[in-house]
């Protein structure tokens, strides 16, 4: 129980790679923590919020109200609960609103009110991890003190093999855990 009594914020986006973060999630939650999850509406596309909340054991928050009950989700009350927050997958469009202050959705906007680390766990294909906008933009984010999680090279979605794979789960909790060891309390 490497992070127990950690609270954690998981950012989901509209990447292919969001299949990974409920292995993600499932590890953070096998280690003690306790996670919230955002996912942007996109994300949604590629996983469902059932999914990440029966792993999490909390609902998912993707807007800023609930539907049906007009519950306001407050981006300023998870900025205060979270020790961490990670990214994974992270698109070109998120970094790059996230590197531009560009807080239109639920998770752009927790991520401006973070008072915590926050990783980011790039996924895309090898042409626009190598765009010099998205190269800027991780550049951006790095100098605001985010970590940045290195993709990895292979196969991609595509078919293209390069740099660009989401870091897997596993090497992602051994960052998170890495973390939080070098962080005295």
């Amino acid at each position: 129980m490497r992070l127990k009594g950690k609270h954690i914020v998981l950012g989901i986006t509209g990447s292919i790679a969001a299949y990974k973060s409920a292995t993600l999630l499932r590890h953070f939650v096998k280690e003690g923590a306790e996670v919230q999850v955002v996912i942007t509406p996109s994300g949604k596309e590629f996983i469902t919020p059932i999914t990440l909340s029966a792993l999490s054991n909390k609902p998912v928050i993707s807007e800023f109200f609930g539907a049906n009950s007009g519950e306001w989700n407050s981006h300023i009350e998870l900025g205060l609960w979270a020790d961490l927050m990670v990214v994974a997958p992270a698109t070109a469009s998120t970094i790059g609103k996230m590197a531009n202050g560009i807080a239109d959705n639920m998770l752009v906007t927790t991520y401006m009110s973070m008072r915590c680390p926050v990783m980011v766990a790039p996924a895309m294909d090898i042409d626009m991890f190598k765009h010099p906008s998205n190269t800027k933009n991780i550049e951006t984010l790095s100098s605001f003190g985010n970590i940045i999680l290195e993709p990895d090279e292979g196969g991609l979605a595509s078919g293209l093999v390069g740099k660009g794979r989401m870091k897997e789960p596993e090497a992602i909790l051994e960052e998170v855990v890495k973390h939080f060891g070098q962080k005295k309390n």
